[in-house]
This record gives C-alpha cells, sequence and structure tokens, in this order.
C-alpha cells in the first residue's frame, strides 16, 4: 500500500503542482506584453489561459497533500523533522499561491494593476517555485529518515 500511495503523491506533484509553477512563471512576461500591446487587442488571451490553469490546477494540487500526508502515516514518518518542515513549506507555498500570486494575476488581468505589479508577481511566483524545489529536495533527501524507502 505504501508503494501505491507514494506513486500517487509523486504523479499528482508532477501533474498539478508542476503546471502551476510553469503557468504561474509564464504569466508575468505574457501579462507585459499584454499590457504592452494595449487596449483593443487578444493579447490578454494568454495570460487569461494562463491564470486559468493556475486556478483549476491549484484546486487539483489539493490531492498532492493529501495523498502525501496518507503516505508518510502508512510509513511512520508523520513526526520526523524534514516531513514537519515540508509540510510548513507547502502550506508556505500554498498561501503564496492563493494570497499573492492568484489575486494579482486578476488584478492585472482586470486591467486593474500596472507594470510594477507584474514585476511583484513575478518575484511572488519565484518565491512560490522556490518553496516547492524545497519542499522536492527535503522530500527526496529525507535528512536524518531511517525508513530506506
Amino acid at each position: 500500500m505504501t508503494k501505491f500511495l507514494l506513486a500517487v503523491h509523486v504523479i499528482a506533484a508532477i501533474l498539478a503542482i508542476g503546471p502551476v509553477a510553469v503557468a504561474a512563471s509564464m504569466f508575468p512576461p505574457a501579462a507585459r506584453a499584454a499590457l504592452a500591446a494595449g487596449p483593443g487587442t487578444d493579447a490578454l488571451a494568454t495570460p487569461r489561459l494562463l491564470h486559468r490553469i493556475c486556478r483549476v490546477y491549484a484546486v487539483v494540487g489539493v490531492v498532492v497533500p493529501v495523498f502525501g500526508f496518507a503516505t508518510a502515516s502508512e510509513m511512520g514518518v508523520l513526526g520526523s523533522a524534514w516531513l514537519i518542515v515540508s509540510i510548513a513549506l507547502t502550506a508556505l507555498a500554498a498561501l503564496v499561491l492563493v494570497a499573492l500570486v492568484l489575486p494579482a494575476q486578476s488584478a492585472l488581468l482586470e486591467g486593474s494593476a500596472g507594470s510594477g505589479r507584474a514585476a511583484r508577481l513575478a518575484m511572488a511566483t519565484g518565491v512560490f517555485n522556490l518553496l516547492w524545489a524545497a519542499v522536492t529536495v527535503l522530500m527526496i533527501v529525507r535528512p536524518g529518515s531511517t525508513t530506506g524507502a
């Protein structure tokens, strides 16, 4: 059962978090290009699609921690420091996405923000991606783990 849960957890992370990371990273330059193109063009089509990808896959991404907890419980590592740090970083990444990235994308699409907002969005997106990179490293290296899995 552990291998099944771990496989679902990893596949869900790749298929759910990966698209958010890529689409969120592509959004700021696409939004800048749309702002430069000005009104009356269809330049917002790409940023709208990227924003939709981020929103939809953010919801789908909930399965990643669900199966992560199930896997950790099955492996008996719920109290391990590397896992607790990973959980905290995952929660922080989710907070950055929900509180900073998605609202900034919406504001840029609505035209209620300027190019300075796009730069701040790029920074928030970078923080989001760095947090997921740190979680990924912790999941692979698992400092102090004795499970051998």
